[in-house]
């Protein structure tokens, strides 16, 4: 039976390894699996593999309008040519200070990995400038970066004139992670504020206004966070009512769990927020948090929970109050290693920071919903003409302000849609690290694809498709492609829609892959069918990039079901000698279904 459909496939030009198995091992096995050599050998993959003074590539900033991809790293920033990463890269050196780096070794510090000048936040500024901050070897430190205004200005110069100091912006500790947003002047960022890495705080600097963070070591507030990205959602089409998502872990607040656990979660501050008038001055009034549940319902109730947030990833829609936010988890457990992607919806996020607070009461000091009477206006509400018509958070009475400092925590969690990730990773060597989606418009519909980071320096393809509905998503992976000459964690990456590249950062380097290799599926109309790869469409004679646009008679694409047998049967007319009958075959094995072939004895 085996050696017999091997031959029906052959004839089809489908290749018998591409994947028959066991239909329960089909889901992990990629379409497409590239090693580093046969990436390079392909020409699919363009490496910048690091100057020898310099490493950790860890801070990225897209800029699609001038063409650029701008890299913040240990002592060093560069600026990339989207087309080509190794085309006419320019560099600013910006080491520590010999007596910063001196002060940094005398304190007890790693002269090598810990005392130089590593670059954390790259933001845009203005037209002209960028706002750039590093460790400063344990002494943080900002600058301005001049770019200039057009793409052919090539200015790329760093304003030595005028430093400024990075508390508050930039970790001291190289290996901490920061999270920064520059908005309207204004710098958002979640950070260690400390010279011992144990003042976190979520600040808001630079701009006209007095500097403002959370409430300095109260655990309910924060406890020990790491922080993953800060994103600005409008609330509605008043621009008052803007606020400002932070996402991270943190340790779980005490009582909640015995134990040491990581909850990861998502908090909120109002863009208007200018702190209290006699209470919490210069403090968050409007900051409140959730916990972002990612987990698996499993047999006796008992969920399998990954709870440490490694990276998030916002999809915008057609409305901009409502993207839908992508994560990236894995597990905190010692029993087993696992990632998993899970999905969420703005309107489920707007719906728990309007449900119960989080308070401890009782004798067991538990945490419960919180029943009393909750102040007007809500805490966690923007000053607005919207809701209430407080002008500014210095307005609010006594009793918000009171009731926000010490009910920071929304009882109820965040659930995924559909309360289940959509994927789910246990049985591999590798963790997930950082997530890009792209959303791809193809023959019989749009896909969200997804490129996924690993912590051995592999990418995974992933798209999913509804099978019946939104709500029954099948996980189909594409590709597996290594995409560092050495296993290393994947640490930065983003994507270019009008390049349609892919950039990496790790440890070692930069890479930059293209969002798709359509020539590689194959000579046939049924091996490109069967890829499912929104990105590739079959056109009459080869597998190639499918454009929305282009005639339908020629294109043959089927992401649903990747049936051959229904796109390329009519090919034969045409000339092409595809065997119709048989070349379904694959498709129905691969989704783990049980096919009679004529002639042939099971």
């Amino acid at each position: 039976m085996d050696y017999l459909v091997g031959i029906v496939l052959l004839v089809c030009g489908v290749s018998p390894s591409a994947g028959l198995g066991p239909p329960e091992t089909k889901r992990n096995v990629p379409r497409l699996k590239l090693s580093y050599k046969e990436m390079l050998d392909s020409n699919n993959l363009i490496t910048f593999n690091g100057l020898a003074n310099s490493s950790s590539y860890h801070t990225f900033l897209l800029d699609e309008e001038k063409g650029r991809l701008l890299v913040g790293a240990k002592d060093h920033i560069f600026s990339f040519n989207l087309v080509n990463i190794n085309k006419d890269y320019l560099k600013i050196a910006w080491p520590a200070t010999p007596s910063r780096r001196d002060e940094c070794k005398w304190a007890g510090k790693d002269i090598l990995k810990e005392c130089s000048n590593f670059i954390k936040v790259l933001q845009p500024f203005n037209q002209t400038h960028l706002y750039a901050c590093g460790t400063g070897a344990f002494h943080p430190i900002c600058a301005y970066l001049e770019v200039g205004k057009r793409p052919e200005d090539n200015i790329f110069r760093l304003e030595t004139s005028h430093f400024e100091n990075g508390r508050g912006k930039s970790p001291y500790d190289p290996k901490l992670l920061t999270a920064s947003l520059l908005i309207d002047g204004e710098l958002y960022s979640g950070t260690s504020a400390d010279f011992m890495g144990r003042d976190f705080a979520i600040f808001r600097t630079l701009g006209q206004h007095h500097p403002i963070r959370t409430e300095q070591h109260d655990s309910r507030w924060l406890n020990d966070p790491r922080f993953v990205g800060v994103h600005l959602i409008p609330e509605s089409d008043n621009p008052e009512d803007d606020k400002i998502y932070l996402f991270f872990r943190e340790n779980a607040m005490d009582g909640e769990h015995t134990g040491k656990a990581t909850h990861a979660r998502i908090g909120q501050l109002c863009k208007n927020d200018f702190g209290g008038h006699r209470s919490l001055v210069n403090k968050w009034t409007t900051f409140l948090k959730a916990r972002l549940i990612c987990s698996v319902p499993g047999a006796n109730g008992i969920d399998t929970h990954f709870d440490e947030l490694q990276d998030i990833f916002l999809m915008s829609s057609k409305d901009p109050k409502n993207p839908v936010i992508y994560g990236v988890f894995t597990t905190s457990s010692n029993i087993f290693k696992g990632s998993a992607v899970c999905m969420y919806s703005m309107s489920d996020v707007r719906r728990v920071f309007l449900g119960p607070y989080a308070h401890r009461d009782g004798p067991s000091y538990q945490w419960v919903p919180f029943q009393g009477r909750v102040p007007y206006p809500r805490p966690g509400t923007c000053p607005s003409k919207t809701f209430g018509g407080f002008d500014s958070t210095k307005d609010l009475p006594d009793d918000v302000i009171t009731f926000a400092r010490g009910h920071p925590a929304m009882f109820n969690p965040v659930h995924p849609i559909n309360n289940r990730p959509i994927i789910v990773k246990t049985d591999v060597d590798y963790q997930f690290t950082q997530i890009v989606v792209d959303r791809v418009e193809a023959e019989d519909g749009q896909y969200d694809v997804m490129f996924i980071g690993t912590d051995v320096g592999t990418v995974l393809k992933v798209v999913s498709i509804p099978r019946e509905s939104w709500h029954d998503l099948e996980e189909v992976l594409l590709e597996e492609m290594t995409v560092f000459r050495e296993p290393t964690p994947i640490t930065a990456m983003d994507l270019s829609t009008k390049q349609q590249q892919l950039y990496l950062g790790s440890a070692i380097g930069v890479s930059q892959m293209p969002l798709h290799r359509c020539e590689v599926y194959g000579k046939a109309c049924a091996e490109c069918c069967l890829a499912r790869d929104p990105y590739c469409a079959w056109d009459g004679t080869e597998c190639s990039r499918y454009f929305p646009t282009a005639k339908r008679r020629t294109r043959r694409q089927d992401i649903r079901n990747g049936d051959p047998l229904t796109q390329c049967s009519d090919l034969q007319h045409h000339g092409q000698h595809e065997w119709p009958g048989h070349c379904g075959i694959q498709g129905h094995l691969r989704s783990g279904e049980q096919q009679h072939v004529p002639g042939v004895q099971s």
